[in-house]
């Protein structure tokens, strides 16, 4: 590895050989300069690092370029795209008729013959008060007959369900921080509206979803395939960890304070899912009787570390292959046949010998140490590409297992942008409210329900026809 043409490695190598034929250093210096040798070693290694050899988001990377890639067609929508261009309605809401000033005309007589029509669209933010009167009899001896009110309407004065929906729209789905809400509400729509109120808003949209977090759990537990991810979030200040069950139809989030298999096994989906599970190798995973798939985004981006850092050439071959393969895979419709696969299989297993011997096993000490010898990450990848080669080639083979677990980590991508907006969850209970509701919110997106209309759906007692 070379930083600023500097050889890093070799410069290490050459300090540890000094200090090695050093007779005149005591054990305590020497000790010294290795724990320094370590620590330079790992700030090292980490001045590399980008969104391309690590799990280091796009946005962290240093003067980030987006470079398109060369398609060969020209810039702009392509024949047959949909396109969003305004387009003129049959039924406009208000017409304006132009009449002709006809003392600019010239003289004679004139007939009607039609309309030029343009149109403007555009919007009116307002509120809207409807107010109720409920019809009051009296008979003949003074006793009152009064008419009875609809079912949601319960207060003398109260919030509609409209409000509570777009409330909870802006709070859950456009991750809008509270303070900044009730400033819309009360700007924009001359409506006042406190944190606390939409707070409970969040909440009564929490409770209306309990039915609809059994049922989404009786899914991913039944699925043929799904995907699973965690990542940290913050809650009250302290670091928890959200968990994301999902396929292409449904998605479950949970808050836990654990990130293994107590908190998997509390959300009781994996303790019963028989399918097959793509993820990203977190060994809790590997205590469940399923079927496994190892997320391929992972590895081309550790091989890419392995080569850039490691100077490993196996992986350069095996980034390659990977790529090549996934390409074939979709060429074919979704897996390739027998004997394409076998012989991929073989170009894979090549590669890892080849491995083998470019990156050995670190040989054992002659005095004997407790614990396992460290591995260089480089070894780690390639001893798991070979113990796991089914699971890394199952999407080879099956057309419904897909090349890497992109669907669950774009599921749960959207916490790190909540996080980063609204912050930390004050409580347990904020962080469970966002879960369901975001958990329904994206499962009615995957079967073409707007957020907006779920959510009015929702507080009008209502739920999608796929539910």
């Amino acid at each position: 590895m070379k930083v600023e043409n500097i050889d890093i490695e070799a410069t290490i190598a050459k300090v540890q050989a000094l200090v090695r034929e050093d007779k005149e250093l005591s054990a305590a210096t020497k000790s010294m300069f290795e724990i320094l040798i370590l620590i330079i070693t790992l700030l090292a290694n980490r001045l590399n690092l980008n969104s391309t050899n690590s799990s280091k988001p796009p946005s962290s990377d240093p003067h980030r370029k987006k470079r398109p890639k060369k398609t060969g067609k020209k810039a702009g929508g392509q024949k047959g795209h949909a396109g969003i261009t305004l387009k003129q309605v049959d039924e406009p809401d208000i017409v304006e008729i132009i009449d002709i000033n006809r003392r600019k005309l010239p003289a004679g007589k004139y007939r009607q013959v039609g309309f030029e029509r343009r149109q403007v669209f555009d919007i009116d933010i307002s509120r809207i008060v409807t107010e109720y009167r409920a019809e009051i009899l009296e008979d003949e001896n003074g006793k009152r007959f009064v008419a009875s009110f609809p079912e949601r309407v319960t207060k003398a004065v109260q919030y509609g369900t409209g409000a509570k929906a777009q409330a909870v729209y802006m709070s859950q789905f456009q991750l809008i921080p509270y303070d900044r809400i009730r400033d819309y509400f009360t700007d924009q729509l001359h409506l006042p509206v406190s944190a606390g109120s939409i707070f409970n808003f969040n909440q009564e949209a929490f409770e209306r979803l309990a039915e609809f977090e059994n049922r989404v759990k009786a899914e991913l537990a039944s699925a043929d395939v799904a995907h699973a991810d965690e990542t940290g979030i913050n809650i009250g200040g302290k670091g928890h960890w959200l968990h994301c069950m999902s396929n292409d139809d449904w998605t479950f989030y949970g808050a836990h304070e654990k990130r293994g298999t107590i908190a998997m096994n509390d959300m009781g989906i994996l303790p019963l899912f028989k399918g097959t599970l793509c993820h990203d190798h977190w060994k809790p995973y590997f205590t469940y009787d399923c079927t496994h798939a190892l997320c391929n985004a992972h590895h081309l981006r550790e091989l890419a570390r392995a080569f850039e850092q490691d100077g490993q050439k196996w992986a350069k071959k095996m980034k390659k292959l990977l790529e090549t393969i996934n390409c074939k895979v979709n060429d074919a419709g979704g897996a390739l046949d027998a004997h394409e696969s076998q012989r991929y299989r073989l170009k894979y297993r090549a590669i890892l010998k080849q491995g083998e011997t470019e990156c050995p096993e670190p040989a054992k000490p002659k005095k004997s140490k407790r614990g396992p010898v460290k591995k260089t990450k480089s070894r780690n990848l390639l001893e798991r590409l070979r113990d796991f080669e089914q699971d890394a080639l199952r999407f080879m083979d099956n057309a419904d297992v897909p090349f890497s677990n992109n669907l669950g980590e774009s599921d749960i991508r959207m916490t790190k942008v909540q996080q980063k907006i609204s912050g930390c969850f004050r409580s347990m209970n904020g962080a469970r409210i966002f879960c369901r509701v975001r958990g329904y919110l994206s499962t009615c997106r995957k079967h073409g329900v707007k957020p907006s209309q779920a959510l009015d759906l929702l507080f009008n007692g209502k739920l999608p026809e796929f539910l």
